[in-house]
């Protein structure tokens, strides 16, 4: 089967389209063909590894000190289950799923891989209906970090909450699940995004290039940095009394009920991907390099087909 292969760590050409032996499914595996696969933040950071100082070396010691110990990347996926092992109950030949590989010794960049039907670092599931395979592969990862963020953060309704990094992945999800919990979202962006953060749920819109929220008369309950570049005593000038900062440098938890609650949200209309762009598998090198500068809108899928 092709797939992505990477070496050592580097820039986006350190990625190199391989053949590799097709997996085989153990008892309590699926063997899914992939259909869509996405390139994250957390992609590009891995490859190049691309860490702050202080995570480093622990870093380093867990994803692999002198080269990747996770070979192939990609942390999230949808797909067409080919196979079953022996002792899978949840799925049948011919189901479309998604789900991450986040603790996998292997990723979605890849025509196959097998996946557990029930793991503790990562989740599969039956694919939300009306999504595509590009929409249900972009929906994991960024979804779940926001839920699992502003599970954290308690929110409530009528609330109001800044989302700074609006327009990126889990910027995105982040709005409009707070906008359909019923909260007030202000979205923190570049111009040239508003119609984009708007159109999902945002109230209020700041361009971050031509003002600083944190100097801004505006409190908030909530000030969510969904890209990781913004700091908590920047965000404190804005809270209120009791408001509460949480941001993507945070670890998170991925879990089934999330995967579940955002496939009926999507099943819903209440929850959209939003896809900037899309790549063939063969031009996952150019992928890295437009996920490298910082500016792609939601998420940017791969087709694997």
């Amino acid at each position: 089967m092709k797939a992505v292969v990477h070496e050592k760590y580097g820039p986006p050409e350190v990625l190199k389209l391989k053949d590799i032996e097709k997996p085989k499914p153990k008892d309590e595996e699926i063997l899914v063909k992939i259909h869509a696969a996405t390139v994250t933040t957390g992609d590009v950071r891995l490859r190049s590894f691309d860490f702050p100082w202080i995570f480093w070396l622990p870093a380093r010691l867990i994803f692999g000190l002198f080269k990747p110990k996770k070979k192939i990347l990609g942390h999230e996926l949808a797909g067409i289950v080919e196979e079953t092992g022996n002792s899978i109950t949840r799925f049948n030949v011919g189901d479309c799923v998604f789900g991450t590989t986040t603790m996998l010794k292997t990723g979605s960049y890849a025509e196959y891989i097998c996946l557990p039907q029930k793991w503790k670092h990562g989740v599969v599931d039956l694919m939300p209906k009306n999504l595509s395979f590009h929409e249900a592969a972009a929906l994991p990862v960024g979804a779940m970090a926001a839920i699992y963020l502003l599970e954290k953060a308690n929110l409530k309704k009528e609330q109001n909450v800044l989302v700074y990094g609006a327009s990126g992945s889990v910027g995105s999800y982040a709005v409009q699940i707070a906008n359909q919990k019923g909260a007030s979202v202000k979205g923190v962006c570049s111009a040239s995004n508003f119609d984009m953060v708007r159109s999902l749920g945002a109230s209020g819109l700041l361009d971050y290039k031509k003002e600083d929220y944190s100097k801004g008369v505006e409190k908030f309950d909530i000030v969510f940095d969904a890209v990781g570049k913004t700091t908590k005593s920047k965000a404190k000038k804005v809270l209120k009394t009791n408001g509460v900062f949480i941001s993507v440098k945070m670890l998170t938890k991925e879990k089934d009920e999330h995967l579940k609650l955002i496939k009926k949200m999507a099943e819903n209309g209440q929850l959209k991907p939003f896809i900037d762009k899309t790549f063939k598998l063969n031009d996952i090198v150019k992928a890295h390099a437009y996920v490298d500068q910082g500016r792609k809108r939601g998420n940017v899928t791969i087709d694997i087909l």
